[in-house]
């Protein structure tokens, strides 16, 4: 409804000039008056949806009636409908085809009419103006509202997005957390593992004794088993379950292993430390290489070694042969810590050895590079609207100025042209006699001008009496004047002059 009452008030606002100007009282008629309101209304009803058609049928409409293009009845529905044009239209190149189209129907038009060029310079002028400059506008505020309708929705789509993301945080955490467990509990069921079932094949027990600690190893086994199945879920929101790895060095790592039954040997001691990931990634490969040893490889020997060099840390674990080396129940231990690796920055490696053992090595960095935040989304359409918007109002700017420059330049070089046309080189005139004809004249000038100037400079004396024609030649090419001045009588020359 709001749209349609705007179209009827435009329309309304711009009949106004037609039925002041077009009626019978300023050289018009009613037909001129019906007809321009029935194109105007013709021309509001298809604005909003073919907004050139309404541009191209009111150019088409003001050329008639005046060759400028500049008319009192449609220069301001010229100027409203190239705003809407570039208020409305997506694209611009057929918008630059239709003031193209234009400018040469204004140029072919003063042909066949055998008008000066200066009206066509006028057109030109009227459309860069009335037309062109509007147009520019329109497309600024496009994109201006097109920027701020941009920022509205960022920001609404960001506010609908703020609970998913800290859902997707949540679950985030949540999986690092599942994973930590995984690592610490996997690790210390492992070790109770081991001793129970020292304490099953211990002679100092009792048989009751001994099936209690069978009963006690076969439980760890089957719990570590119940972990890996339920790796990276977390059953209640406010568990409080640890967030990092165990704060022991890897010194006190292996010691507790092999206090628990695990032939572990360390070289070289102490270890070297690491800061941040680097240093929580190595303490997990040396879990990690134990849990895996302990579980498939018990009673095997296991040996760390940790080298380094300025750059970087190379920590292998190796097991003696066992029943394997991997997570032969398809857990996402070596998966997860592969990700925590290269996370830090540094690359996980494990393969079985030539005795049938397994061998886990990590080469790990000592300054591990900082990862650079990705610039979020809604920022970088709001810098792309913001350029683009940029990019129109410099349009806006040097387009009118081109379009001037342009026709400054064109004017200059069609008023060095007719001025060409009317000048009469110094020594043909001095070589014409008075008393020749037209014809004679003509064959004894080498360069004779195609045309006379349009009339006498302002200011030159009178034409001698009894002349039936006077012609005013340029006798300089760029100065009006002087000029000179040859009269005729009866077809033959009469008089010449220099006029000043």
């Amino acid at each position: 409804m709001r749209e349609r009452l705007f179209d009827l008030g435009l329309w309304l606002l711009l009949c106004v000039p037609v039925l002041l100007r077009s009626d019978p009282n300023d050289g018009g008629s009613w037909l001129q008056v019906a007809v321009g309101v029935v194109v105007l209304g013709g021309c509001v009803a298809v604005s909003r949806r073919w907004p050139l058609v309404a541009l191209a049928a009111t150019v088409a409409a003001s050329l008639p009636a005046s060759l400028e293009l500049f008319t009192p009845s449609y220069s301001l529905a010229l100027v409203a409908f190239g705003y809407l044009a570039g208020r409305r239209q997506e694209h611009t190149r057929a918008a630059l085809w239709l003031f193209g189209a234009v400018a040469v129907a204004g140029l072919a038009l003063t042909s066949l009419t055998r008008t000066s060029l200066g009206q066509w310079f006028t057109l030109l002028l009227a459309l860069a103006l009335a037309v062109v400059a509007p147009w520019l506008i329109g497309r600024y505020v496009r994109q201006y509202d097109r920027l701020v309708r941009s920022g509205w929705e960022l920001a609404d789509r960001m506010e609908r997005e703020q609970a998913a993301v800290a859902d997707r945080e949540r679950l985030r955490e949540r999986s690092r957390i599942a994973g930590d467990m995984h690592d610490s509990l996997g690790h210390d069921l492992a070790l109770i593992a081991i001793r129970a079932g020292a304490l099953e094949v211990s002679p100092e027990l009792g048989p009751e004794q001994q099936r209690a600690a069978g009963e006690l190893r076969r439980a760890a086994a089957d719990a570590t088993a119940r972990l890996r199945d339920i790796i990276g879920v977390l059953r209640e929101d406010d568990s409080a379950a640890p967030t990092s790895p165990p704060g022991e060095t890897v010194e006190e790592l292996t010691a507790r292993a092999r206090a628990s039954g695990l032939a572990v040997t360390l070289a070289p001691t102490p270890v070297p430390t690491l800061p941040g990931m680097s240093g929580l990634a190595l303490h997990r490969v040396v879990q990690e290489g134990l849990t895996n040893a302990a579980r498939h490889a018990p009673g095997a020997a296991v040996s760390v070694t940790v080298d380094q060099d300025p750059t970087s840390l190379r920590v292998r674990v190796v097991s003696g042969p066992g029943t394997g080396g991997t997570d032969s129940g398809g857990g996402t231990g070596l998966v997860g810590l592969d990700e925590r690796v290269r996370l830090a920055g540094g690359t996980l490696g494990h393969r079985a050895t030539d005795d049938g053992g397994f061998a886990l090595t990590a080469v790990l960095p000592r300054n591990p590079p900082a990862p650079l935040p990705a610039a979020p989304t809604s920022a970088r359409e709001l810098d792309r609207a913001r350029r683009e918007v940029r990019k129109g109002l410099a349009r806006a700017i040097w387009i009118p100025l081109a379009l001037l420059a342009a026709l400054g330049l064109l004017m200059a070089g069609v008023a060095l042209w007719t001025q060409a046309r009317s000048y009469l080189e110094p020594a043909d005139y001095d070589r014409i006699r008075v008393g020749q004809s037209l014809a004679e004249i003509d064959e004894e000038a080498e360069d004779w001008p195609d045309r006379p100037l349009d009339g006498p400079p302002r200011g030159a004396p009178a034409e001698p009496p009894g002349m039936d024609e006077c012609r005013y030649y340029r006798a300089t090419m760029l100065a009006a004047i002087p000029v000179y001045r040859l009269c005729f009588a009866d077809g033959h020359l009469a008089g010449k002059a220099e006029v000043p």
